[in-house]
C-alpha cells in the first residue's frame, strides 16, 4: 500500500509544519507466557471493578417509549430461566443465574468464559 500523504495547505501564521503519514502494517502479538516476576501485579488485586448484569435487552419505538409509566412491563430478549450476562469494563466474562440473598438479588456464576466465548465489548443495553 502506497505511503498516504497530508495534503498541502496554506501555511498559516504559527501554524505546525505538515507531516507525512502512512500506514504500517504491524505483525500479530503472541502471548508469550511471560509474566511477572515476583508477584509484582499483586499491586492490582486490591483494585475495585465495577460489574454489571445484564438481564436483557428491549427495543420500543419512541412513541412505545414515551408511553411508559408506574405499572407498565417492558418486555426483555430472554426467557425466564436463561443465564443473564455479567459484564466488566464492557465485556462479558461470565454467566449466571438470578438468586436471592436475604433480601438483595445476587447472581449464582454458572460459567467463566475463554476471552474466545466473552467475544469482546458488549453494546450498551
Amino acid at each position: 500500500m502506497p505511503p498516504a500523504t497530508a495534503t498541502e495547505a496554506p501555511p498559516l501564521a504559527d501554524s505546525p509544519p505538515t507531516v507525512e503519514a502512512r500506514t504500517v502494517e504491524l505483525p500479530a502479538a503472541m502471548d508469550s507466557g511471560a509474566r511477572a516476576p515476583g508477584g509484582k501485579l499483586d499491586i492490582f488485586l486490591d483494585t475495585t471493578v465495577d460489574i454489571t448484569a445484564s438481564l436483557g435487552e428491549a427495543r420500543l419505538v419512541a412513541r412505545e417509549f414515551l408511553r411508559l409509566g408506574p405499572g407498565a412491563v417492558v418486555a426483555l430478549s430472554r426467557q425466564a430461566g436463561e443465564p443473564v450476562d455479567l459484564v466488566v469494563n464492557g465485556v462479558c466474562f461470565a454467566t449466571g443465574d438470578l438468586v436471592v440473598v436475604g433480601d438483595q438479588l445476587g447472581i449464582r456464576i454458572r460459567e467463566i468464559l475463554s476471552p474466545a466465548e466473552a467475544g469482546g465489548p458488549v453494546p450498551p443495553a
